[in-house]
């Protein structure tokens, strides 16, 4: 299957074939990125082939849009400033709003997709992510942005993370355990070329054009996975439960483990479902703790970053859509290469630790940026960390069987966006206060620096699993 995407006026070209597992990016008719997996690696996932392209449709539709949201959201609130309190107050409330939802709603949608299927939950998310890109792709003003504020808010408690979160989930119902590390690296390989593409095309797109692109491509997703994308059969025989169901008794409430540890839980979803996969896994309880700090300090530095850069170096769109470009061509070829290398070398457990050591170098790095250069030196780091979150959520997968994977990726999720709550509360007022005139002394990014210790504990916390 192939994907052939371009912008004429500006000589970008995007191609992407899911089945030979090759892909490239070039500029004025000069290749600036090209990947190729392995024959033997693609013919495995082959069968993935449409969840991957729905999933790299999806993400372009949404990550294009991110290094211009920033200037919207300044000029609707604070036109012609490069400092606003309001807009960072205002992000850091949306966000912990949005957290709030998504704590609730992960594990459910996770867990009615193993009672109704992948597809049928997919639709939901990816529908209702056109409406605030549609609004913005209509207008800019203030009004639009306050509708689009409001609107984006609600959806986001449905649809942040949970494309992903049953992405994750099909393709656990389809690869085994032994190839599950790799195939979730290809998997964040693709929605990093989604990335690399999206803010690629940002970069040489009008503002109002980037929304207009953004809202039809999200239209194409939806409909391209409502037609294309075969619904998942989960097969049990497809990962190694510790202990055979039919060997298991289960109790009225609560799943529980057989003698070897694999967690068998109920099909509905319920907070004893939850509890009983914290409780009886003692390796679940301990990705939940890594993941809980590592997206605490993920979304903290998501929701300061951008306007720290704005501050200390006046970045703007196009600035924002090249350090973006580097992250993602660098945690793309790091996905899609290192990953499959390097885990059956040093495992997951290993993997995840260098990977949160490396997050917490490249936020530091970001902090005490002395030069516009700088950030796109920290940017490069992400050939390394982008390793953690696949090799987080393969350890997570290996801890329950087929038809539960739903259930323990939503769980994960809902726990990455209680952190989502948490972040803004403690970043948002520092970022603001430190980016003011009032900061009690001169260093715009202490708030970035005290990110970069919160991912210490996660990182330290990695060696345990």
């Amino acid at each position: 299957m192939i994907l052939h995407y371009s912008l004429k006026s500006s000589n970008i070209c995007c191609f992407l074939s899911v089945s030979s597992g090759f892909c490239f990016i070039s500029f004025g008719g000069s290749v600036l990125f090209s990947c190729g997996l392995a024959r033997e690696n693609m013919e495995k996932l082959s069968g993935l082939s449409h969840l991957f392209m729905t999933i790299f449709l999806h993400n372009f539709s949404t990550f294009m849009v991110i290094p211009a949201i920033t200037d919207v959201t300044m000029s609707a609130l604070c036109p012609g400033r490069d400092e606003c309190s309001l807009a960072i107050y205002l992000s850091g409330f949306q966000q912990a709003i949005i957290g709030l939802g998504t704590l609730v709603m992960m594990p459910l949608v996770g867990n009615l997709s193993d009672k109704y299927g992948r597809k049928a939950l997919l639709t939901v998310p990816m529908s209702l992510t056109i409406i605030p890109l549609g609004i913005l792709a209509y207008s800019r003003d203030r009004n639009f942005f306050y509708a689009y504020y409001v609107v984006r808010t609600l959806t986001a408690m449905v649809c942040e993370g949970s494309v992903h979160c049953l992405a994750l989930a099909y393709v656990a119902d389809n690869v085994s355990e032994g190839r599950r590390a790799s195939a979730f690296g290809v998997l964040s390989g693709i929605g990093s070329s989604a990335f690399v593409c999206g803010t690629l095309s940002t970069r040489f797109l009008s503002t109002s054009s980037t929304f207009q692109v953004a809202a039809s491509v999200a239209v194409i997703a939806a409909v391209y996975m409502r037609v294309f994308l075969p619904d998942s059969v989960v097969d049990d025989g497809l990962s190694a439960p510790i202990l055979s169901k039919d060997k298991l008794h289960i109790t009225q409430s609560d799943g529980e483990s057989n003698r070897n540890g694999t967690l068998v839980l109920k099909r509905m979803p319920s907070l004893e479902d939850m509890v009983s996969l914290l409780n009886t896994s003692s390796t679940f309880s301990q990705a939940a703790v890594v993941s809980f700090f590592s997206n605490l300090a993920d979304f903290g530095l998501h929701g300061s970053m951008m306007y720290y850069l704005k501050a200390r170096f006046h970045f703007n769109k196009d600035q924002f859509a090249d350090l973006m470009v580097i992250s993602g061509i660098a945690g793309t070829i790091s996905q899609l290469f290192l990953m499959p290398t390097l885990v059956p070398a040093l495992g997951e457990a290993k993997l995840l630790s260098v990977g949160l050591l490396f997050s917490c170098a490249h936020m530091f790095l970001y902090s005490i940026a002395w030069s516009f250069w700088v950030p796109y030196v920290a940017a490069m780091f992400s050939v390394i960390f982008s390793l953690a979150h696949p090799c987080m959520r393969s350890i997570v997968s290996k801890q329950v069987g087929s038809c539960e994977q739903g259930m323990a990726q939503g769980c994960i999720s809902g726990i990455c966006s209680f952190a989502g709550v948490v972040s803004p509360l403690a970043f948002s007022p520092l970022t603001a206060l430190f980016l003011s005139d009032r900061a009690p002394f001169n260093f715009p990014g202490f708030s970035i620096m005290c990110i970069g210790f919160a991912m210490h504990k996660p990182a330290i916390h990695s060696f345990c699993i």
